[in-house]
């Protein structure tokens, strides 16, 4: 069961980044991170108020905390990365580390997969770097370009791991903790760049809104993955989202897709099966 859920959160994140793409074309990247975090925020409270459990104690609303803080750090960077760099360097090194960290801290604190399962994982992040671009760049690379894309794969990481940290018997009261963070941080980004930057239609703030629909589908499915399974695994599989936000805009937008990212997308495929194989 964890390993579909952490699957159903990848195609979930990668469905709701592709919808926050759209959005961002019209309207400034941090408005809509906030809009979208802000609509989670408003799911999540419905979710505890319908049936969460008492309040968690200390130690859930510290890794709550701090993984809502390292998600708002890293879209806010992933962002500006964006802005002055190389998209084609910032998101797959962001892509790459965001599954590698998770993936080593899973082992250090005592996830022993199998063979099978190791060679999944190595697959999948293969797949990962693939499809998000890392392979057929040329030209020269930033450095300082490189180490900030670095820097916001490890707040997404470390963010995975925190989830997995948090009080198994908490409910969704963790990504309440992680929105009360994040929201915040990202509205006081909005305000202050947003004497520079125009706002976007209605039409954007829609889908900024199934944004932030979609992400917090995807927390919920990948909490719930995570707390069923190892977190080498399930952050793994997890991370797997570009392939789906690749996959809809080649189906949907009729984008081209380059050779490297079709064999990531096979690589992903065979990663699954691998892994699925992997269960006992």
């Amino acid at each position: 069961m964890a390993f579909v859920l952490a699957l159903a959160s990848a195609l979930v994140y990668g469905t709701g980044d592709w919808f926050g793409g759209h959005a961002a074309r019209r309207r400034p990247s941090i408005g809509v991170a906030a809009i979208g975090q802000a609509m989670s925020l408003v799911l999540v409270v419905v979710a505890v108020l319908l049936g969460t459990p008492g309040v968690p104690g200390a130690s859930t609303w510290v890794w709550a905390a701090v993984g809502g803080a390292l998600g708002a750090l890293g879209i806010a960077g992933l962002y500006h990365g964006f802005a002055i760099g190389d998209v084609s360097v910032v998101a797959p090194v962001s892509a790459v580390v965001g599954a590698v960290l998770p993936v080593g801290a899973g082992l250090i604190s005592g996830d022993r997969p199998g063979g099978l399962a190791l060679a999944g994982i190595l697959l999948a992040v293969t797949a990962i770097a693939l499809v998000s671009g890392a392979v057929g760049r040329s030209g020269p690379v930033e450095w300082r370009i490189v180490g900030l894309a670095a820097t916001v794969g490890a707040c997404f990481g470390s963010l995975f791991v925190c989830l997995e940290r948090t009080d198994p018997d908490s409910g969704m009261w963790p990504l309440l903790i992680m929105r009360f963070v994040s929201v915040p941080m990202l509205v006081v980004l909005l305000l202050r760049r947003q004497r520079s930057e125009r706002g976007g239609d209605r039409r954007s703030m829609m889908l900024a809104l199934v944004a932030g629909t979609f992400d917090m589908g995807a927390n919920v499915l990948y909490l719930l993955a995570v707390r069923e399974g190892m977190l080498s695994l399930v952050a793994v599989l997890a991370s797997l989202y570009p392939a789906a936000t690749v996959a809809l805009a080649a189906g949907v937008d009729k984008e081209r897709v380059s050779r490297s990212q079709t064999v990531g997308l096979l690589v992903a495929a065979v990663a699954l099966v691998v892994v699925t194989l992997s269960r006992p």
